[in-house]
């Protein structure tokens, strides 16, 4: 713990503000200097899970009483966050830690973080482990194209079928990397889904930081067959990146034809968005060339 008092204490952290600290995935190493220096610190730690921090924290050697530790969780989020409030109106620093990873993505936080920002206080960001970031460190998934570039954030699908398929053909036809989040016990029913997709490439990322950690990446059609070759496969928390349809997207001269048929009917964004869905291409890609078009029918018109 010195270390952590040597790197962190001599920052200033100012009292009446809300520290929103990212805590290990799977792998205790994960933590930062600067988190075990404010979990330390804090007056109060809000938790996911009382017992579950209470063993972290007994992991990295600091002594919290019971009454310190305050729970806040999905249930009680809303009532919780106006005891955290108070608490920092009255001056004392919080610290809020999910069960894992980074708070209010995919797990509660975010209507703390409101809450306090309401309440004009201030939210401390203290960054570490992300399985998210994890997974798209090493999966190879986000293009470096201005079409397709960067990545989506979808997190957990809805768990009914018909639900789930209707989100996955929206999800189908976007461009970028697609990032989900998914449970064990329905990852085999999310690969059945994804199918649909054919051979779109998808990685699936579990595990992350844990033992026996695991990054495999398939075309969709093929996801329900790899994960039943194997009975480990299904075990564990599971990011799943769906890679940038440009990666797999059809030939060009097929999508230019669609949208030239399109353009003679259509008001060019309705267009674009049709042809883009159809020939499974780039939205942004056709919408440059669907200007294209029209300046050089203008053009042509100018000199006939």
């Amino acid at each position: 713990m010195s270390a952590a008092r040597d790197a962190a204490a001599a920052q200033h952290y100012p009292q009446g503000a809300l520290y929103v600290v990212a805590t290990p995935i799977g792998n205790l190493a994960d933590i930062t200097l600067r988190a075990l220096h404010v979990l330390q610190l804090a007056d109060t730690l809000a938790c996911e899970d009382t017992r579950h921090t209470q063993s972290l924290l007994r992991a990295y050697g600091i002594d919290k009483p019971s009454d310190r530790l305050l729970a806040l969780h999905q249930h009680n989020e809303a009532q919780a966050a106006q005891m955290v409030v108070q608490q920092l109106q009255a001056g004392q620093r919080v610290a809020y830690v999910s069960d894992a990873g980074t708070p209010g993505v995919s797990d509660p936080g975010a209507r703390l973080v409101a809450a306090v920002q309401a309440a004009g206080l201030r939210c401390i960001p203290l960054p570490g482990a992300s399985s998210v970031t994890s997974a798209l460190s090493v999966a190879g998934a986000v293009a470096p194209t201005a079409d397709s570039g960067g990545f989506l954030f979808a997190g957990f699908l809805p768990p009914k079928g018909a639900e789930r398929a209707a989100a996955v053909q929206r999800l189908a036809a976007e461009p970028r990397c697609v990032v989900l989040l998914e449970a064990p016990h329905r990852i085999a029913a999310l690969a059945d889904t994804l199918a649909d997709l054919g051979e779109r490439p998808v990685t699936l990322a579990r595990e992350l930081t844990k033992q026996f950690e695991e990054v495999s990446t398939h075309p969709a059609r093929e996801l329900a067959a790899w994960l039943a070759g194997a009975p480990q496969r299904v075990k564990g928390e599971f990011v799943v990146l769906l890679h940038p349809l440009a990666a797999t997207q059809g030939d060009g001269a097929e999508a230019e034809r669609v949208l030239r048929l399109l353009l003679d009917e259509l008001p060019t964004k309705t267009a674009v968005k049709l042809a883009a869905d159809i020939a499974h291409a780039s939205r942004n890609t056709l919408y440059e060339r669907a200007l294209q078009i029209k300046r050089d029918a203008e053009a042509a018109g100018e000199h006939g």
